[in-house]
């Protein structure tokens, strides 16, 4: 346990941001997995690409606050936009 006062404000912030950080986390996750899901049960190209904004802002986000790192962001959605052209 942290002994100083700086140290527990430190430790403070700490969870405070493994909460924010974890949310990020979470809905990158969610919109993913609800992208794989729609493509999973046929759903037309240009539904597809109409969800695409909305996957790239969550993952993004996420890049932005180091949740995942940038090209780990990149790689992620060039995998997802290249499965949108695969659909025919």
């Amino acid at each position: 346990m942290a002994i100083k006062k700086s140290a527990k404000k430190a430790a403070k912030r700490a969870l405070k941001n493994r909460e924010v950080n974890l949310n990020f986390k979470i809905t990158m996750k969610k919109t993913i997995k609800s992208f794989l899901k729609s493509l999973n049960n046929w759903a037309s190209k240009e539904e597809l690409k109409s969800m695409l904004p909305s996957l790239y802002k969550a993952i993004d986000k996420a890049a932005k606050r180091w949740v995942i790192k940038k090209k780990n962001a990149a790689r992620k959605k060039s995998r997802l936009s290249k499965k949108v052209l695969s659909v025919a």
